[in-house]
C-alpha cells in the first residue's frame, strides 16, 4: 500500500493528531516515516512593513526557529521510534514557502502519502492567509491525507 509517508507538522496541538495517525499508518503498513517541519523564513526589508533588525538579531531568529524546527521532528522521531516504525527520519525544511516545501519534500524524499492537519481557518482570515493545507491538496501530485 504505501512505502514512505511523510507527515507535516508545525508542532501544533491539531498537527500532534496528524503525527499520532501518521505513526498509526505506518505501523499499519510497515513504512517509512518522515516527519517535515518547515522553519519559516521570512526575509527582512525595508517595505514589508516589519520591524528593522540588524543581521546579528536576524541570523538569531532564524537559529532559534531552526533549533524549534529540530526540536519538533525530533519529539515525532522519538514517539515514532517507541511505537515501533521501523524507520523514521527528521527533516527541517528552511523556507519562505510552507506548502512548496512540503511538496518538494515529499517528491524528494519519494514519498507515495502525505499527512497533514488541516488548519481550520475560516471566512476572512482564510481569504486573506490562504491555506496551506489547501495549497498541498491542489499542487500536489502526492495523495494527501488531511484530518481535522
Amino acid at each position: 500500500m504505501y512505502q514512505r509517508i511523510l507527515v507535516a507538522t508545525d508542532g501544533s496541538e491539531l498537527s500532534e493528531q496528524a503525527v499520532t495517525s501518521a505513526i498509526d499508518l505506518a505501523l499499519l503498513t510497515q513504512s517509512e516515516l518522515f516527519a517535515v517541519k518547515v522553519s519559516h523564513h521570512q526575509s527582512a526589508g525595508y517595505f514589508e512593513g516589519s520591524l528593522l533588525l540588524n543581521q546579528m538579531d536576524a541570523a538569531r531568529l532564524r537559529d532559534e526557529a531552526d533549533a524549534e524546527s529540530q526540536r519538533v521532528v525530533d519529539a515525532v522521531k522519538d514517539k515514532a521510534d517507541a511505537r515501533g516504525v521501523k524507520k523514521t527520519t527528521g527533516i527541517v525544511v528552511r523556507s519562505e514557502g510552507v506548502s512548496e516545501a512540503i511538496i518538494d519534500a515529499a517528491r524528494v524524499h519519494q514519498c507515495d502519502l502525505i499527512v497533514m492537519a488541516s488548519h481550520g481557518r475560516r471566512g476572512i482570515r482564510r481569504l486573506l492567509m490562504g491555506s496551506e493545507t489547501l495549497h498541498v491538496l491542489t499542487h500536489s501530485h502526492t495523495p494527501v491525507l488531511v484530518l481535522r
